[in-house]
């Protein structure tokens, strides 16, 4: 009942965000009287995480130039409702700073802008659909690029756009034709007739109350251009947009500064643990066979009879260290893949894909692990755990990526996964990964349990009273603060590039965080675990708590996360309820921080190995 009890309260947490409530629509190809695209395609892994391409409008042939060709027109008329909805859903749009992403070549078309305070450019993977001007007169978004852009309570549309390709030629080289090196929008909004794209055209501004028609026509120049630079390579031709990025120059001195407090910190608990524990073990060695029995009756040595005694909830805590090793080697693997370069941004959609085979494939060691952990606290039910083992954790995260998904079919929006991407995804689960998962807990429960050290006692011991410290809330804050404080520079980046569409390329970085929050989560609950053992509070059962303790403040940080992106779509949304329109953003990060809680679980348990030795 315990087991079941603690399953569902899991569920009802991770699934409470995914609740059908009132309609919205969902960021994605809005569904407006705009230029419509062609057939949507995606690579790889793109599809399960809501990513489509689609062919766009844009006639393009290499060095043939255009000047002020003409994509489409579109009619707004006051009198009919359908076109004032669609005019106020792309006014909507534009107010909530809607972006276009463009792909050319398999390379992300830029926009580049000044900063006014700074004489460097910045280049955008995305660009604005428009802008607007407030009621009180206040610029936003990017109508702060002109002067132009004055009028209080205006909706500005980007309807054209000069699209400028840089090229290297291959004539003087060892390979003929042309190499394309960058490709760059630049932004205009003008009210014009077919043709006509002179730089003194006023600018075409969708007012809030529109009395009789408007015409909106969308138009494109390209201009080729050969680069000029000729040792500027074609492999390195993401390179000025990766460097133009903000944020890549604010990282370097957070990150180092959070590398060296969390190795100091990580060094100074090694040292206390390694001189206090030097110092206990000499002392009971030294102590004289006569004295021995009376002196041994403190300490971490007073509960030696009863620290490895099966714990309450031994199935769940073998099953969640099954997952999370299973998780930690796809973790290790796809990070050093990523730092060789094999899973660059080039290569679109490798990073998902590489994690996505890796988890599928990795199913022995999770089944392995949890038939040890298992069979070495005297579990009976192996056909439940082996059956748990493969269904728990999986069939978790695919129950509430099946219910996002449910309310992203219901909402009509393009970044539902199809079913037959679904009927894949059960396919590699199925026929993969669960077989991999029984192979792996059949060899787990072959070998010979874990011997422990000590023989555990029949009746348990009576726990004394125990101080605020050495209880489960502030061991869990306790636990929890340090790790966290290593990762969260590196995670703001992370959901920042996620849930902005940017390029995150600092794997590098990465990889040496998650060594450190490796480092510093088993460090932290060795040490909660030695203080717990001299307080004798076995009945709380220590690997679960410590499990618990590593990854929870992670998850209620990331919960945090979540109400502050409600706050500001409240902001935005003109006091419409976050919990409506934020559902599918707080689902996502709910399964990402039960990733992360694992994880951080798994690492946490070497607090185990600390057992074994000192006993």
């Amino acid at each position: 009942m315990g087991l079941n009890r603690s399953l569902a309260f899991l569920f009802v947490i991770l699934t409470t965000s995914v609740s059908h409530n009132t309609a919205f629509y969902l960021p994605g190809l809005a569904p407006v009287s705009y230029c419509e695209p062609g057939k949507q395609t995606s690579p790889g892994c793109l599809v399960v995480f809501g990513e489509r391409i689609a062919p766009s409008g844009y006639n393009i042939t290499f060095k043939v130039e255009s000047l002020c060709k003409t994509l489409c027109k579109k009619k707004y008329s006051s009198g009919d409702a359908d076109q004032m909805k669609k005019l106020d859903f792309l006014r909507n749009g534009i107010a909530l700073n809607y972006q276009n992403h463009w792909i050319l070549d398999n390379m992300p078309v830029a926009w580049c802008y000044e900063v006014a305070d700074q004489e460097k450019k910045y280049c955008s993977t995305g660009f604005p659909i428009g802008c607007h001007v407030s009621e009180d007169g206040q610029q936003r978004d990017a109508c702060v690029t002109s002067s132009k852009f004055s009028d209080r309570g205006v909706h500005y549309v980007f309807n054209h756009v000069d699209i400028s390709i840089k090229y290297h030629n291959g004539a003087n080289e060892d390979w003929d034709g042309a190499r394309l090196m960058s490709v760059r929008v630049n932004l205009r909004s003008m009210k014009h007739k077919e043709g006509e794209c002179s730089g003194d055209l006023p600018v075409m501004g969708i007012p809030n109350k529109l009395s009789g028609d408007l015409e909106i026509i969308y138009s494109y120049s390209v201009t080729f251009t050969e680069e000029e630079n000729t040792n500027h390579k074609w492999a390195s031709r993401w390179d000025y947009i990766l460097d133009s990025m903000p944020h890549t120059n604010i990282q370097w001195f957070s990150i180092m500064n959070s590398l060296v407090i969390v190795l100091f910190l990580t060094g100074m608990v090694a040292m206390i643990m390694l001189r206090t524990l030097h110092k206990d073990i000499a002392r009971y060695n030294q102590l004289d066979s006569a004295m021995e029995d009376a002196q041994e009756e403190f300490g971490w040595k007073l509960v030696h009879g009863d620290v490895f005694r099966p714990p309450k909830k031994g199935m769940l805590l073998s099953i969640m260290l099954g997952c999370g090793t299973q998780i930690f080697i796809m973790l290790f693997f796809t990070l050093v893949f990523a730092c060789l370069g094999f899973l660059s941004p080039a290569n679109r959609g490798a990073l998902m894909t590489c994690s996505l085979v890796l988890f599928v494939c990795l199913g022995s060691p999770a089944g392995y692990v949890s038939a040890r952990i298992y069979k070495m606290i005297g579990g009976e039910l192996w056909k439940t755990n082996v059956l748990l083992s493969a269904f728990f954790f999986p069939g978790l995260m695919f129950g509430i990526f099946f219910l996002l998904n449910l309310v992203l079919w219901g909402e009509g929006s393009s970044a539902a996964v199809p079913f037959t991407t679904l009927l894949a995804l059960l396919s590699m689960w199925f026929g993969i990964s669960v077989p991999l998962t029984f192979l792996g807990a059949y060899l787990g429960f072959k070998k010979k349990p874990i011997e422990q050290p000590v023989r555990t006692n029949q009746i348990p011991r009576q726990i004394p009273d125990q101080s605020i410290y050495t209880r489960a809330g502030p061991g869990i804050i306790m636990g929890g603060v340090l790790p966290f404080g290593c990762i969260f520079i590196q995670l703001f980046f992370i959901l920042n590039s996620i849930w902005s569409h940017q390029i995150y390329y600092m794997f590098g970085f990465l990889f040496v965080v998650c060594v450190i929050l490796l480092i510093t989560v088993s460090e932290t609950t060795i040490l909660l675990c030695y203080f717990h053992l001299c307080a004798e509070p076995v009945h709380l059962s220590l690997c679960c708590t410590f499990i618990r303790n590593c990854g929870i403040l992670c998850l209620l940080f990331l919960c945090a996360e979540n109400l502050q992106h409600c706050e500001s779509g409240l902001r935005v949304n003109n006091g419409n309820s976050c919990f409506y329109e934020k559902r599918e953003e707080t689902g996502v990060k709910n399964k990402k921080s039960s990733l992360q809680c694992i994880f951080s679980g798994c690492g946490g348990n070497l607090c185990w190995s600390l057992s074994l030795n000192i006993f």
